[in-house]
């Protein structure tokens, strides 16, 4: 039986992380994808497609979806990439659209939830929801990309970050390289 996952991607800068998220995890598993209006914006401005993926797509105003409910069953959720507005959502337990609600249930229900915030600096309100998130169980992950592996390209520095997202989410991958020590 394939494994089952949420990805909700909100107004941040970084719709590049999405689209990789979606890549790989289309291939491996089943997925529903929540965007939001100003996502959608964004990957317009990034010049990413995130249509056309194997995938379930969801309105992020039908709070009325399966997604919204505890009794759907999934494997767990990230938020890729995770607004500063999402993530005070979030963490206060404002469910008012369907990524938050989606969100709120993975945290009631103790599944998995992954946020990838893309922002900086971070305030100190940014960092007392960061606090809030992980204390309600959520996994608080910032876009920051390793430099061990050399990166050549862009695609590789993406890779490294959502390489640490499936690792999260439980997800095998062959992307980016892993650390193996050094000799001091």
């Amino acid at each position: 039986m394939k494994r089952e996952f949420v990805v909700g991607v909100t107004g941040a800068s970084g719709v590049i992380y999405a689209h990789r998220l979606l890549e790989v995890l289309c291939e491996r598993a089943r997925v529903h994808i929540i965007i939001s209006d100003t996502a959608r914006q964004i990957a317009g401005i990034e010049g990413v497609d995130l249509m056309g993926f194997d995938a379930i797509y969801a309105d992020n105003s039908n709070l009325a979806a399966d997604i919204a409910s505890g009794s759907f069953c999934c494997d767990g959720m990230a938020i890729v990439p995770c607004s500063m507005k999402t993530l005070a959502a979030v963490s206060n337990g404002f469910a008012d659209n369907l990524i938050t609600r989606a969100a709120d249930v993975c945290l009631k229900e103790r599944r998995p939830l992954l946020l990838l915030l893309r922002e900086m600096p971070l305030s100190r309100v940014h960092l007392k929801n960061m606090l809030a998130a992980d204390e309600a169980g959520a996994t608080v992950m910032v876009a920051s990309p390793p430099f061990y592996q050399q990166p050549k390209t862009i695609d590789d520095l993406v890779d490294m970050v959502v390489a640490r997202v499936l690792d999260h989410m439980g997800v095998r991958h062959d992307l980016g390289t892993r650390w193996s020590g050094y000799d001091a």
